[in-house]
């Protein structure tokens, strides 16, 4: 029977309305089999109701399934299962402990189903006062040692951050199965408890492949990629998991050479994998080879996720490439991922602020909906990099005014936005009530960064004097003042800074000659030759130069 036959001849039994619910698509057909339920007095139909509350799930809201049920006037089991079930399913796990306490509260008794589903919930929100409520009630009806429930306690106290009691339920269960071994070895993992976990593997008496994957992760997030490559070239199987697993550990670890090999190994590549191999060339500094791959994953008709394209508008940030961020830009903009989430619509501000497309910036910057500190710093940067250093210390102060409050980042680049423009006061003022104010102590980059603007712009003495004031020694510091030095003709000062430095950075060849240099400014040809004689005692060796043609 077809859906437009129904309302010219409705269905007579249960058994050809459950046909109909199996070819149902649409919300209205739903709405129309809804009416021939009531029509035929088949309400009260559980197995009916249940195959019906399944499928309105998913075509319709919680609310009509919710109200179809509790016309039921006695809910068996099976049906409350059916609609915990549902609800789980589809991650209302607010309603599946709401489900739950109601099928209680009605005298229905739980069972080895619906046990795990409501476990479930409360591992997925790791509401683990819950979930031990829930775990007495199984207890209370003999059900803890049954595979499937232990199981799911397990994974929730796991997830939970409780593995004593996650143990205590491994130990008390009659039989375990592969799933409750690597359970309890997951469980180990994201405790960070890896020899726990690694002794409970070296036990297991069957594995399956995500037991091995279980162990893999383990190591590679404790930064062993020893013992994580022994595991991987274990495995008796590998799936596209275990070679993301080994990508992703590579690349935070800056062997990009080993990442690119074994995704080249992979017979299987998933997104995750080309997400991984790309955020890797991002974040070790090659955004070159991060684009490269990007076109290769778009040439074998990968269609990138969200956080490949943030990795992408990074890449494209760390070149400043003008013209490629237009072009992320329209592609992003073409693309079905959300552009309203937060960190989506940070990187497209931030690629286009550092890469000069400010009026682009800046029209993003004032459509979100709420601006924060990262955004603004995005701003405030990009206005720096690009010489309008004023119009970013306006940005800065109305970040103040709006309430919010500065970070040790927010400082040091707004420090430098000063440093670039000779805003020497404006610098002070910032630098000053970093502690005052804030309470921030500020660190080497930041006293790099008033060093660099009091030396360009000829307050070499305050430089100096700033720089006494350091408790560690910073080499870039230093350098810049000697740098100064040099421009400004103050041989002297220059002398003792470069003496810093040569202790800093013995072999350090450019200190050497840059005091050379401010020596021959001054005519001092003696000294010129000291410093050379220096650096052959030192066996510094001069970088030579060379040609690009």
């Amino acid at each position: 029977m077809s859906m437009r036959s129904i309302s010219s001849s409705p269905p007579r039994s249960a058994a050809s309305i459950a046909t109909l619910l199996k070819a149902c698509k649409r919300t209205e057909h739903l709405q129309q089999i809804h009416a021939c339920i009531i029509q035929r007095g088949l309400e009260q139909d559980q197995f009916l109701i249940s195959n019906f509350i399944s499928l309105a799930h998913s075509l319709s809201t919680i609310a009509y399934s919710t109200t179809v049920f509790s016309r039921v006037l006695s809910p068996t089991t099976f049906l409350w299962n059916t609609l915990i079930k549902s609800h789980c399913q589809n991650s209302y796990f607010p309603a599946t402990l709401s489900a739950f306490a109601r099928m209680k509260a009605n005298g229905s008794v739980p069972d080895t189903y619906t046990y795990p589903l409501v476990i479930k919930a409360c591992s997925a929100m790791c509401r683990g006062l819950e979930g031990k409520s829930v775990h007495g009630s199984a207890l209370r009806c003999g059900l803890e040692e049954d595979v499937f429930v232990g199981t799911s306690l397990i994974d929730m106290y796991g997830k939970c951050g409780e593995i004593g009691d996650a143990r205590k339920v491994f130990d008390r269960m009659s039989g375990r199965n592969v799933v409750s071994w690597t359970a309890m070895v997951v469980g180990y993992v994201a405790a960070g408890d890896v020899v726990e976990a690694k002794k409970l593997f070296d036990g297991m008496p069957q594995r399956n492949v995500a037991s091995w994957n279980a162990m893999l992760c383990g190591f590679v997030k404790d930064g062993d990629l020893s013992s994580a490559r022994g595991v991987f070239d274990a495995m008796p199987e590998k799936n596209v998991v275990s070679f993301t697993t080994m990508i992703d550990g590579y690349a935070k670890a800056g062997d990009m050479a080993a990442a690119r090999f074994l995704f080249e190994q992979a017979t299987e590549k998933d997104v995750v994998a080309w997400s991984a191999l790309i955020s890797g060339y991002v974040q070790n500094g090659q955004p070159n080879q991060a684009l490269k791959v990007f076109l290769e994953m778009e040439s074998k008709n990968v269609k990138p996720d969200e956080f490949i394209l943030v990795s992408l508008m990074s890449a494209t940030s760390q070149l400043g490439h003008l013209e490629l961020a237009q072009w992320v830009d329209s592609y992003v903009s073409k693309s079905s991922i959300d552009l309203q989430q937060d960190h989506v619509i940070a990187a497209l501000l931030d690629m286009n602020a550092k890469c000069g497309n400010m009026d682009r910036a800046l029209k993003l910057f004032k459509e979100m909906p709420k601006r924060d500190l990262v955004s603004y710093c995005s701003m405030i940067q990009g206005l720096s990099i690009h010489g309008c250093g004023e119009d970013a210390v306006r940005l800065f102060n109305s970040m103040l005014m709006e309430g919010l409050v500065p970070d040790e980042v927010a400082f040091t680049i707004i420090l430098t936005a000063c440093s670039h423009s000779g805003l020497v006061d404006e610098g002070w003022n910032y630098f000053q009530s970093m502690k005052q104010k804030y309470g921030i102590s500020p660190s080497p980059d930041h006293f790099a960064c008033m060093v660099d603007l009091l030396s360009r712009s000829g307050h070499l003495g305050d430089a100096y004097e700033l720089m006494k004031s350091m408790h560690e020694p910073h080499a870039g510091a230093w350098g810049a003042l000697l740098g100064a030095c040099k421009l400004h003709g103050d041989s002297d000062l220059g002398e003792i800074v470069a003496n810093q430095l040569f202790e800093l950075e013995p072999q350090n060849a450019a200190n050497y000659i840059l005091l050379s240099n401010i020596y021959a400014a001054a005519e001092r040809w003696i000294d010129v030759s000291l410093v050379r004689s220096r650096m052959r005692e030192r066996s510094v060796q001069k970088i030579p130069g060379c040609s690009k043609l």
